[in-house]
């Protein structure tokens, strides 16, 4: 699989794309079929207990699901989520959220991506696996 954009390109077009003031995520490695995202630690991304929330760790995967497709495909920011599924299986530590996207499958109309998801504050701990598919639009 070849790639059509680096991971500063893949920044940059999100950025431009949300309108963004601020950088929103890295991408901290990118290869066929794999991404590996870094989402700055922000305190809004606790719940109570002190631990990275369930929203911040979705918005990572998803987030390293869109760079990934978006690696793939091109400058194709109407590629949009189709499903997806998260399992939380461990209490994140607050710190950065890392999430390392693998890629499937990737079809004319579907991608197909796989999310391992850590705290930079504890990176050998699991603390949650996603999963979940990008709907591609015609001619991506």
């Amino acid at each position: 699989m070849e790639l059509k954009l680096t991971g500063a390109e893949i920044e940059s077009l999100v950025q431009r794309g949300f309108g963004a003031d601020e950088k929103m995520f890295t991408v901290e490695e990118l290869r066929a079929g794999f991404a590996r995202i870094r989402l700055p630690f922000r305190p809004r991304m606790l719940r109570p207990g002190n631990v990275l929330s369930g929203p911040a760790l979705f918005t990572a995967a998803d987030i390293a699901m869109y760079a990934l497709v978006l690696g793939h495909v091109g400058p194709v920011l109407m590629a949009v989520t189709a499903d997806f599924t998260i399992h939380f299986l461990n209490k994140g530590m607050p710190g950065d959220i890392v999430a390392e996207a693998r890629l499937l499958k990737l079809g004319r109309r579907l991608a197909v991506i796989d999310v391992a998801l850590y705290s930079a504050a504890a990176p050998a701990t699991l603390v949650a696996q996603a999963s979940g598919s990008y709907a591609l639009p015609q001619g991506a």
